[in-house]
């Protein structure tokens, strides 16, 4: 007996409510671990990338404000 022939003996809303709900219920722990790991390693990537945009700002404003008086660095 396959796996398809077992859930063509189902009614629809075994297949689609309760096996999705206990797939949640039991991976659920695992699945929010993942979600937090990727959305805070991605709001780490922006705040990396906006500290070395701001840090490439400064040192062009200073090297441009500079350039004049003191020449290079």
């Amino acid at each position: 007996m396959s796996l398809n022939e077992i859930a063509k003996g189902l009614p629809w809303w075994v297949k689609w409510v309760a096996v999705p709900v206990i797939a949640l219920v039991v991976f659920g722990g695992l699945l929010m671990s993942l979600i937090g790991f990727v959305v805070a390693l991605l709001f780490k990537v922006l705040v990396f990338a906006a500290l070395v945009a701001a840090l490439i700002f400064v040192v062009r404003k200073f090297k441009d404000s500079g350039s004049g008086s003191r020449g290079s660095w």
